[in-house]
């Protein structure tokens, strides 16, 4: 696992919409957020005002990646394995600012609205 500080950590949408069963029945958010956990430091909100794009999952540079110009990517959909698996990889491989989203991770990157955006830099 990441050390605090030096790694990528994520920030994860919970207690709205995202990450719970009545919005996506079919997900186990409680192992997802244990595998993330695993992972990266993770930090939990209640909200991120993202609700359009439902299971969000923000992803910040390590030092190194900030350091390298990269800024926290948002994710939307962050709903099954195969996504799970790649946004893990990229933990394991530096995150942004150090190596490039894997497989079609890329596709799930959105920008928010800069008020949003505030909030978790």
């Amino acid at each position: 696992m990441s050390t605090a500080g030096k790694g990528p950590t994520l920030t994860v949408c919970r207690d709205c919409c995202c990450g719970t069963t009545r919005k996506h029945p079919g997900v186990d958010h409680a192992a997802q957020l244990a595998r993330f956990r695993a992972a990266a430091p993770v930090r939990v909100s209640d909200c991120l005002d993202a609700c359009a794009y439902s299971n969000v999952v923000v992803v910040s540079p390590s030092r190194a990646g900030r350091a390298a110009g990269a800024r926290p990517v948002w994710l939307f959909g962050v709903l099954d394995a195969d996504t799970e698996d790649e946004l893990t990889a990229w933990i394991a491989a530096g995150g942004p600012g150090i190596a490039d989203p894997p497989g079609m991770l890329d596709l799930r990157i959105f920008t928010p609205a800069r008020r949003i955006r505030s909030a978790v830099t």
